[in-house]
């Protein structure tokens, strides 16, 4: 049991570290590409990817089995990732990536209301606050907060969307599938859900961008190292740690996103980054921690 809680830890922080990059990714691609297409083009190929690298048939399934499938993927991948990349046009991404930091909260409540999971503490919402005030910290350090209504509400709506995602997950782990069987079906539908959007938003193949090797590197990363990869190790942490225990790692993002701008975007570390990255961590080992009684359970 404890090696099985070990490898989704290794599991969480290895998704986390790429996620974290996926932020200086967009904001490269963006120059030349629209949201939606950054969207399009990468479940599209990180789907291929997914079914190429493991062309294994997935065994018999049930109605109600695809039906879980298609709920992760409509709200893990078309409703998230769509809600997300709307909010970045009417909002600035600092408030959009302090409001989806609210995910873990949404996580651990959908699992107590729809899974009957153990009820989060009020160490784990103390933990959230602690949390949000470091990436608050990070996220508007040097700007003025503006708020906008309709983008910031999208932001939420994705936060929503990823607690659901995780409910999902536990349902669709709880069959019997391969990790990996369970993300490519997933990406299956939320790349289908998505295809209705390329008729009506801001789409076109434009595949003359990907000469450029900056766009073709990072829409890569994003494709097989961020949707693929990680999407499949996410799924992989869910199952052995639960929702509450992997949603806290979400927090960790800004911090990678941090480390990431230095490195590559060469930007300075300011004491107020410091600052916001001390009360993230104190705030996802307060979350993570368990009560008590269940540490001296797990003890005996």
């Amino acid at each position: 049991m404890e090696r099985r809680r070990f490898l989704g830890h290794i599991a969480a922080c290895v998704t986390i570290g790429m996620w974290g990059f996926t932020f200086i990714s967009i904001a490269v691609l963006l120059r030349d590409f629209s949201p939606l297409e950054i969207l399009l083009f990468r479940f599209g190929l990180g789907t291929l990817v997914l079914y190429i690298a493991y062309p294994k048939r997935m065994g018999k399934t049930t109605l109600r089995q695809e039906l879980l499938f298609a709920g992760a993927g409509l709200t893990g991948v078309a409703l998230y990732g769509l809600a997300q990349a709307v909010a970045l046009v009417y909002t600035s991404a600092s408030n959009v990536s302090v409001i989806v930091a609210s995910t873990p909260v949404f996580m651990g409540l959908f699992s107590w209301w729809l899974l009957g999971k153990r009820r989060p503490t009020a160490t784990f919402f103390a933990g959230f606050f602690v949390a949000i005030s470091g990436i608050a910290l990070i996220s508007f350090s040097g700007i003025r907060l503006e708020l906008n209504l309709g983008g910031d509400l999208l932001a939420l709506i994705a936060a929503i969307c990823w607690g659901l995602f995780a409910v999902f997950g536990q349902k669709i782990s709880a069959l019997g599938h391969h990790f990996i069987h369970e993300t490519r079906r997933s990406f299956l539908y939320g790349f289908l859900f998505l295809i209705p959007a390329a008729f009506f938003g801001d789409f076109h193949f434009g595949l003359e961008r990907f000469s450029d090797p900056s766009n073709l590197f990072n829409m890569l990363f994003l494709a097989l190292g961020s949707s693929a990869l990680c999407f499949a190790l996410w799924n992989f942490a869910l199952n052995r740690l639960g929702p509450v225990t992997a949603g806290a790692y979400i927090y960790l993002k800004p911090i990678v996103t941090v480390v990431a701008a230095v490195l590559v975007l060469s930007e300075t570390v300011t004491w107020t980054n410091v600052s916001g990255i001390a009360l993230i961590l104190c705030g996802v080992l307060l979350s993570g921690r368990k009560p008590r009684r269940e540490a001296e359970v797990s003890a005996e």
